[in-house]
């Protein structure tokens, strides 16, 4: 199996995995205090499952690739957390300047999850790359 293809499965089933947890367990409460007004009852799965596919990409190009190019998992976790900023920070403040009810607290909250949660799924890409291509 092609190194990119073992990257993309395994980050996407932390990734998921974890996000799921965090969505459906952990966070649930303050999201619904914070921004319940905007919430929908049920998730659009369409949606939620475009963004997965497309960011897995992301994390395997920017993150994972360049770890493993440079034999580094350091450089993989870094360019993973960075890019989990960017790309939710960029969602977060954007929902901070177009929705009245969006908080700062889910902006803080949701970005530092973000990076954490990325920086994770790329690590897990690059571990479980490494340990298969030898």
């Amino acid at each position: 199996m092609p190194t990119p293809l073992i990257a993309y499965l395994s980050a996407a089933v932390v990734f998921f995995g974890l996000d799921y947890i965090w969505l459906s367990r952990v966070a649930i409460g303050f999201y619904r205090s914070e921004i319940g007004d905007l919430l929908r009852d049920k998730p659009n799965m369409a949606a939620a499952a475009a963004f997965y596919l497309f960011y897995i990409g992301g994390i395997v190009y920017f993150a994972v690739i360049p770890g493993l190019q440079k034999e580094s998992l350091a450089v993989t976790c870094f360019n993973g957390a960075l890019l989990g900023l960017v790309a939710y920070g960029t969602y977060d403040a954007t929902n901070l300047a177009t929705l009245k009810n969006w908080t700062l607290n889910v902006s803080v909250v949701d970005v530092l999850w973000g990076a954490i949660l990325t920086a994770i799924a790329a690590s897990s890409g690059y571990l479980v790359s490494s340990y298969f291509k030898g």
